[in-house]
C-alpha cells in the first residue's frame, strides 16, 4: 500500500486548508484512515480517523468542529478538512492506513504516507 499526502501550506491563522491523502492497492475500501501529526519537538499525535464506510469518524477534541474528515472511496482518496486554523495547529501531517478498525493508536498503523507540512502564521 503507497500513500501521498498533499494539500500542505503556509497559511495564515483563521484560514482553511484541505489535506488529501490518495492511495494504492486494490482494497483501500476496506482500510481505517487515520490523520496523524508531529509538530517540531513533540511526538506524533492522532488528530481524525475514519472507517472503511466513512461511517465512524473520531477526532481529538483540540480540533473537534474545525476539522472534517471524510472518504471518497471510488477515489481512494481521504481528506481532512481543517478551518479555522491556529499556530498550534502548525506540523507535519502524516495520513495512515490499516486494515481493520479505527484506533487512535499510531503504533497500530503498519503503513504510512511521507507527511506534508502545515504552517499557520499569525
Amino acid at each position: 500500500v503507497q500513500l501521498q499526502a498533499s494539500g500542505g501550506g503556509l497559511v495564515q491563522a483563521g484560514g482553511s486548508l484541505r489535506l488529501s491523502c490518495a492511495t494504492s492497492g486494490p482494497t483501500f475500501s476496506s482500510y481505517a484512515v487515520g490523520w496523524f501529526r508531529q509538530a517540531p519537538g513533540k511526538e506524533r499525535e492522532f488528530v481524525a480517523a475514519i472507517d472503511w464506510s466513512g461511517g465512524r469518524k473520531y477526532t481529538i477534541d483540540s480540533v473537534k468542529g474545525r476539522f472534517t474528515i471524510s472518504r471518497d472511496n471510488a477515489k481512494k482518496t481521504v481528506y481532512l478538512q481543517m478551518t479555522s486554523l491556529k499556530l498550534e495547529d502548525t506540523a507535519v501531517y502524516y495520513c495512515a492506513v490499516r486494515a481493520t478498525y479505527v484506533t487512535m493508536d499510531s503504533a497500530t498503523y503498519p503503513y504510512w504516507g511521507q507527511g506534508t507540512q502545515v504552517t499557520v502564521s499569525s
